[in-house]
C-alpha cells in the first residue's frame, strides 16, 4: 500500500498568528474559498505552486517545552542561505544552533524557532549546494 501526505499538521497555542506568520516566511496564502480568521482554532495554508499544505490546531494543554517530534527543513527559493536567515530573523524567529561550516566551508544548517518555539531549520539554496559539489 501507497500513501501520500495530506498536509502537516503543526499543535500551537494561537492558530491564526502562527499561520500568518508562516505564510509570510513560505510566501503561501490561505485555503482559497476558506479563509483564515482571527480566533480560528484550525488555520490552513498552502503552497501557491504545489499542493502542500500545513495545518495549524490549537491544542489546549499544548506545551512547547516538549521536545518535537519532527520539524520543517526550509530550502530557499531565491536567496542564499545567510540572506534567508537574515529574513526570518526580521520576520521574528529565533536562532537556536548554528551548524553553518559543520561538513566545510559553504556546508551546514540554522536552527530556527517560530514565535511559539517550533523549531526549523533553513539550508543552503540548491545553487549553493551546487557549487559547493564542484570544488
Amino acid at each position: 500500500m501507497t500513501a501520500r501526505i495530506s498536509h502537516v499538521t503543526v499543535d500551537c497555542t494561537n492558530a491564526y498568528e502562527l499561520s500568518e506568520w508562516w505564510k509570510r516566511v513560505l510566501g503561501w496564502t490561505d485555503v482559497p474559498g476558506d479563509p483564515n480568521e482571527p480566533g480560528h482554532e484550525e488555520c490552513m495554508i498552502i503552497s501557491p505552486d504545489t499542493d502542500e499544505r500545513l495545518l495549524f490546531i490549537e491544542v489546549p494543554d499544548f506545551d512547547p517545552s516538549i521536545a518535537k517530534r519532527f520539524h520543517l527543513d526550509l530550502r530557499p527559493r531565491e536567496n542564499s542561505r545567510d540572506e534567508e536567515l537574515q529574513v526570518l530573523l526580521d520576520l521574528g524567529a529565533t536562532q537556536i544552533a548554528d551548524h553553518r561550516g559543520i561538513h566545510g566551508p559553504g556546508s551546514g544548517w540554522v536552527v530556527l524557532a517560530d514565535p511559539e518555539g517550533n523549531q526549523f531549520c533553513i539550508l543552503r539554496h540548491l545553487d549553493e549546494v551546487a557549487r559547493s559539489s564542484q570544488h
